[in-house]
């Protein structure tokens, strides 16, 4: 089970949030509120990744939730999104 108070969860989500610019990185999407940092390979299925910056983007509530279900359909844009920034930073 997550627990959205642990210290570690905590710092590296406000990690991404910063490193992101406190912007939803969904292609087409300039929004600043209700930000979810989203795990790009899932909690469930990759328990080494879940505190890995490189497994994580900000997303805001509405992207978010238009994935849903479909999560596993957007992993390859969002690791190319995340390698882009980190070439252009």
């Amino acid at each position: 089970m997550r627990n959205y108070n642990d210290p570690v969860y905590k710092d590296v989500r406000s990690k991404v949030l910063k490193r992101d610019g406190f912007i939803c990185q969904m292609p087409n999407c300039t929004c600043k509120k209700r930000l979810h940092v989203h795990h790009i390979r899932p909690w469930s299925k990759a328990a080494v990744l879940r505190f890995d910056p490189n497994n994580l983007i900000t997303l805001c509530h509405q992207c978010h939730e238009s994935i849903k279900d479909r999560e596993h359909l957007y992993e390859s844009l969002f690791i190319g999104i995340l390698k882009h920034n980190e070439n252009n930073t």
